[in-house]
């Protein structure tokens, strides 16, 4: 009886088991594909970008470099100690100490001024760096949902249309084999059904990559992220004649520009003007090191040495600080030309999405009237095929109506319904490129996180 009991609470403990294991493998699917809004990917995708961190470090970098040109005025303190190693022979001539510490700082430098600046500059340019970084990291994420959301919509259309063409090759069939129709539009139903179904499979490869995009930049797995369409906020129309703002990466090379001309007139200024230093030192002596009060008389050496003052560098002849500013001034024209070539690519870049806009926009009507039409001549066609419409007789009676022209008006449909959803999509990546191009990424982040 007692071994009956053992296994029964075996059994029901293995039965638990698999039912827990069941739920589980049941729920994996609905955790690894979820709805996720844009502005939680933008929000992830930020995070976790490597660019976003690599502009951070730089944004430390810049700050600490700023620090260390105004700590140049700061007096250090260093601690330093004397002991041998070995017994020492003979007598160097100096005074022995077991240790002793020292301190300087600079007093007067008209460079380091420029220095200072240069920093801040530095620092400014780091900053927007940063920003820009966000800000296309923001349009890489945001480009790819919306197309990955249009795709989606796509796909299901595709498989629509796969059923479609499916139903028109068994109606040509069937027609070929009654004589009604010729061979040659069984075959022409077979090419429409074979090319739905390259065009279903370009689209699941272009989802795919994607999705692989988005896990990329979001960090999570492959194929988690599901577009909600609600959460895509209308894109802001803005114009090129309203007034662009200086982007956040041409405002860093500028910022670097500067730096680079502030660090040029530093390294000039060093090769004529003096530069001033404080020092001092304090000092305990021992007679443990060598035999300095022999060698001196017999006479005792004070223990404590105290001993400071200013050391001034007047430039005569330094031709190495005159290469140094050489090349301060050659990297600074660089930058300076760096800057306005990044203006200047801007400039026709707005150009170009201006006028690719305008002609985004009349495709994307263009594309919407024709899914309009399609839908209306397929209504038209299920109610003649309900009326039993093209039955009547006459010399301007309309042709009988078919299975065959329904299942051809659907496919019409569904396929500019694509069209139309890619028209929408290549107008939305144009206007958020605008948007980037003019320095207006901001207000889509705005309508983003306000969504």
């Amino acid at each position: 009886m007692a071994s009956d009991s053992v296994k029964n609470r075996r059994n029901s403990l293995r039965g638990l088991t698999a039912i827990f294991i069941g739920a589980v493998m049941a729920a994996v699917p609905a955790l690894l594909s979820a709805q996720v809004s844009l502005s939680t990917v933008v929000d992830l995708a930020q995070r976790n970008s490597t660019a976003v961190r690599l502009a951070e470090a730089d944004v430390r970098k810049a700050n600490a470099s700023l620090a260390q040109t105004k700590d140049a005025f700061v007096p250090n303190l260093t601690f330093s100690s004397g002991l041998p190693a070995f017994p020492t022979v003979g007598f160097n001539g100096g005074v022995p100490s077991s240790w002793s510490v020292n301190t300087e700082s600079l007093v007067f430098s008209p460079s380091q001024k420029n220095y200072i600046q240069a920093g801040r500059s530095g620092l400014k340019a780091a900053i927007l760096n940063l920003k820009d970084a966000r800000e296309q990291v923001a349009l890489d994420a945001s480009t790819a949902y919306i197309e990955l959301d249009a795709l989606n919509s796509e796909l299901d259309s595709a498989h629509q249309q796969e059923g479609y063409s499916r139903r028109l090759v068994e109606i040509e069939q069937q027609r070929t084999e009654a004589g009604l129709d010729p061979l040659s539009d069984l075959l022409q139903a077979q090419l429409t059904a074979a090319q739905l179904k390259l065009k279903r499979l370009h689209l699941e490869t272009r989802a795919g990559v994607l999705a692989q995009q988005l896990a990329v930049l979001t960090g999570l797995p492959t194929g988690s992220i599901t577009p909600d369409h609600a959460s895509i906020p209308l894109i802001p129309e803005v114009k090129a004649n309203e007034g662009n703002r200086t982007i956040a990466g041409i405002a860093s090379a500028q910022a670097i520009a500067t730096a680079k001309q502030q660090t040029a007139k530093g390294d000039s200024l060093n090769i004529y003007l003096p530069q001033v230093s404080f020092g001092a030192q304090y000092s305990h002596h021992t007679s443990m090191l060598n035999d300095a009060t022999g060698y001196y008389g017999k006479k005792n050496i004070p223990v404590a040495y105290f001993g400071s003052g200013f050391s001034i560098q007047l430039p005569l002849f330094d031709w190495g600080q005159r290469d140094k500013a050489k090349q301060s001034a050659a990297e600074a024209l660089r930058a300076k030309v760096e800057a306005e070539q990044a203006q200047r690519q801007d400039d026709v870049q707005i150009v170009e999405l201006t006028g690719s806009l305008r002609e985004l926009d009349t495709l994307a009507e263009i594309a919407n009237l024709k899914q309009q039409i399609a839908s209306e001549q397929l209504h038209a066609v299920l109610a003649q095929l309900e009326l039993g419409g093209g039955t009547a007789t006459g010399p301007n009676a309309q042709p009988q109506l078919t299975p065959k022209a329904e299942q051809l008006a659907r496919i019409d449909e569904r396929q500019k319904f694509s069209e139309s959803l890619d028209a929408g999509f290549e107008l939305s990546k144009a206007r958020l490129g605008l948007l980037r191009a003019l320095g207006h990424m901001q207000d889509w982040l705005n309508e983003l996180h306000g969504k």
